[in-house]
């Protein structure tokens, strides 16, 4: 069966009302924002010229003003672009070649498949020389493996992990009644995806009560549902594999659960959420995601609110961690 969660598709549209797209999207609030984007990378990302940001500006979209030029936060435009419906933004545009795979036939997501995968640890305030850690690749439960592993050395400033990991995907829809049910049920809510911060994801609450969701607030939001209905179940962290040809990192969320026969589920509802955005056929996969794995997945061993990386060197500053993992052809 496919799920519910219906979203009309748009055609594209040439004059667009951005007034009326900056009151459909909810703004980053002040306290997790980050307005580093100049104005110039604003038209560019949107297609768009300086009146259109004016009238996004005198609509809401917050800025900050540094030596006469404003800047912005990149979420809020990356949202802004996608919701504009013109089919021609930057965001739209990688939305679409990210999730060209979403209408083609699942039997190639059910595939071993092999990465190349890097990550790049970053310590900005970096207190000098200690051990790192990252929470690895988690594959093997999954029937994936891991091989050629290149931990990082103790040392300053940053640090690469290196791997070759193989993943797998297999059918196994959730069976029980209870699961598919508060499924539904959050499909049903109405929440609408938006690019959040990874730091504001952590509080799903926060995100929720501004009609937003996102993979990490979803999956830890599912995670509290299922154990309040008598189930096991952790909301995991991990990468989505070969995004933009391996240039893109995008973390992402999931919910894993201890189904009524004893079996572990994947739950990947924002995934579900974002494929059924798409013009087109995505109910295969939009199923897959909802109690199946699937190839392009890596999870870790981190939870849904762990951070992937950390340096024992002191500093108060979390670590930036950027994936770069491409397909082994």
């Amino acid at each position: 069966m496919y799920w519910r969660l219906v979203v009309p598709h748009r055609a594209a549209v040439t004059g667009v009302s951005w007034e009326k797209v900056a009151d459909s999207v909810e703004f980053i609030p002040a306290e997790y924002s980050r307005r580093n984007q100049p104005e110039s990378v604003a038209r560019e990302m949107l297609g768009c010229d300086p009146a259109d940001i004016d009238v996004l500006v005198d609509a809401g979209l917050p800025f900050e003003d540094r030596s006469g030029v404003r800047h912005f936060d990149t979420d809020d435009l990356y949202n802004l672009g996608m919701y504009s419906n013109k089919a021609t933004t930057q965001p739209e545009l990688a939305f679409r070649m990210l999730f060209r795979f979403a209408g083609r036939p699942v039997d190639d997501l059910l595939k071993e498949k092999t990465w190349d995968f890097q990550v790049r640890m970053e310590c900005v305030d970096c207190a000098g020389p200690a051990p790192w850690h990252l929470e690895e690749p988690d594959v093997v439960r999954f029937g994936g493996r891991v091989a050629d592993v290149r931990p990082p050395e103790p040392g300053a400033g940053s640090a690469l992990y290196a791997a070759t990991v193989t993943t797998t995907g297999a059918r196994t829809p959730l069976r029980s009644p209870v699961l598919r049910q508060l499924v539904q049920d959050y499909l049903d809510a109405g929440y609408r995806w938006q690019m959040i911060p990874v730091d504001m994801q952590a509080d799903h609450r926060a995100v929720h009560a501004l009609g937003a969701t996102s993979c990490i607030a979803a999956s830890l939001f599912l995670a509290e549902r299922f154990r309040a209905a008598g189930f096991r179940a952790q909301a995991r962290r991990g990468w989505f594999c070969g995004v933009l040809g391996g240039a893109l990192d995008l973390p992402h969320a999931c919910v894993e659960v201890e189904d009524e026969d004893g079996a572990l589920r994947t739950v990947d509802i924002a995934k579900a959420q974002l494929a059924a955005w798409l013009p087109g056929d995505t109910g295969a996969f939009r199923d897959l995601c909802l109690g199946s794995i699937y190839n392009k997945v890596i999870p870790s061993t981190a939870s849904g609110s762990t951070a992937l990386a950390r340096h024992a060197c002191g500093s108060g500053l979390p670590v930036q961690v950027r994936a770069d993992i491409r397909a082994v052809r």
